[in-house]
């Protein structure tokens, strides 16, 4: 009898690379809340997930990796972007004024923002856990 880690985890288990992803971006973004003209940055978590959810379906569904075929050397290699995590990022627009340094970073949103992605991110984490002592549990209990 075989398991299918999609049918016994659902989505969470892409939500957690996303999530350490944006973790990431945010933790970057305090950091460089005093930087002259730096620019805050978050992920589009929903477009990061169908990509990490797409990219696995493919890898599941075919071995074979079918590489597009370009007509012209100034066309886009698609390949290649699919695997660009900078495509996710989009700039974030500040709900305060610029204060003069060009910097867009504002702390307390960038905080909450933080923080919200972390109890997502241990709210997949717990699931996970429950998911798995169960199939332990089952495991142990037919043997």
């Amino acid at each position: 009898m075989s398991v299918s880690f999609d049918k016994v985890f659902g989505i969470h288990q892409y939500t957690i690379g996303v999530r350490n992803k944006r973790a990431e971006v945010l933790a970057g973004n305090l950091a460089n809340a005093e930087t002259p003209g730096y620019k805050a940055r978050d992920l589009d978590f929903s477009q990061a997930l169908s990509q990490e959810t797409g990219r696995s379906m493919i890898q599941k569904t075919s071995d074979v990796a079918v590489p597009m075929i370009k007509t012209d050397s100034r066309h886009l290699d698609i390949n290649a972007l699919d695997d660009d995590p900078e495509l996710t990022l989009k700039y974030r627009n500040p709900y305060q004024a610029d204060t003069g340094n060009g910097n867009t970073v504002e702390t307390n949103t960038e905080r909450m923002n933080y923080m919200q992605n972390s109890l997502e991110y241990q709210a997949s984490l717990t699931f996970l856990n429950s998911r798995i002592t169960k199939l332990m549990s089952a495991l142990k209990s037919n043997s």
